[in-house]
């Protein structure tokens, strides 16, 4: 999506909360995946600086939402999975406090929904079907609307390997934070699946780039370089913001 066309954000919201503390890692991109499998997930350190960096153009263009101004003194990339329960964590100590930011123009917000862990939900595209029904409440709904859906997501995430919510499921919970008719149709055929998954691929590669080879969610960039300490609570963001010396 064409940076210049996604819409500011005012929206409130308000996670819930899980007590878990660690990242998931994907090895080597589509390569090899070298894995220590704990509590239904690959445990990896997310926030290691390997030197690399991703390429702010791209990273600008394969987001599934942008919030905040233009001109902010901080650009982050927050990468997520929507069947990912350390993600969940992220969003309940850290989502509130990066809207709060963007709202007062001190933080510029770029949403990657990757799809990795389609392999650990039980449909096996739970991840990837999500994404594209993000993206369908984006594309429609904008900021406002796609950030109560986000939090929708998490908050009725699916446990790895059980049961996972169908296309009209996913719609329905859309119909509940105020979609369109037109947003659930789109989700409920599953239009915008395959744009997902194209911008996730794209996404996982500028990820890659950042952290020397590997990739893991949640994990948030600075500028393209990986932030430390993110599940932590919001005091990344805070130590963050501090860097700026007009806040």
């Amino acid at each position: 999506m064409n940076e210049s066309r996604r819409p500011r954000v005012s929206a409130k919201y308000q996670p819930s909360r899980t007590s878990s503390r660690a990242t998931y890692l994907l090895a080597g991109v589509a390569i090899v995946v070298i894995a220590v499998v704990v509590i239904g997930g690959i445990i990896w350190n997310s926030q290691r600086d390997k030197g690399g960096s991703a390429d702010q153009a791209v990273l600008a263009q394969n987001s599934s939402l942008i919030i905040g101004k233009a001109d902010a003194p901080h650009t982050i990339d927050v990468f997520e999975d929507f069947q990912c329960p350390y993600c969940k964590q992220f969003e309940s100590a850290s989502g509130q406090a990066m809207i709060n930011a963007a709202n007062a123009g001190k933080l510029r917000v770029r949403y990657h929904i990757l799809n990795f862990l389609d392999r650990n939900s039980g449909s096996g595209d739970y991840s990837s079907r999500a994404a594209g029904a993000a993206l369908c409440v984006a594309q429609a709904g904008g900021a406002d609307q796609f950030l109560k859906y986000h939090t929708k997501l998490f908050e009725q995430q699916p446990a790895e390997g059980g049961d996972d919510p169908d296309n009209a499921e996913l719609a329905a919970m859309a119909g509940s934070v105020g979609a369109s008719q037109q947003t659930q149709q789109c989700i409920s055929s599953g239009a915008r699946v395959d744009a997902a998954k194209a911008d996730a691929e794209q996404s996982l590669t500028q990820l890659s780039k950042a952290l020397g080879g590997d990739a893991g969610t949640p994990t948030v960039l600075s500028e393209g370089k990986p932030v430390a300490n993110v599940l932590n609570g919001p005091g990344w963001l805070t130590s963050l913001l501090a860097n700026d010396s007009s806040s």
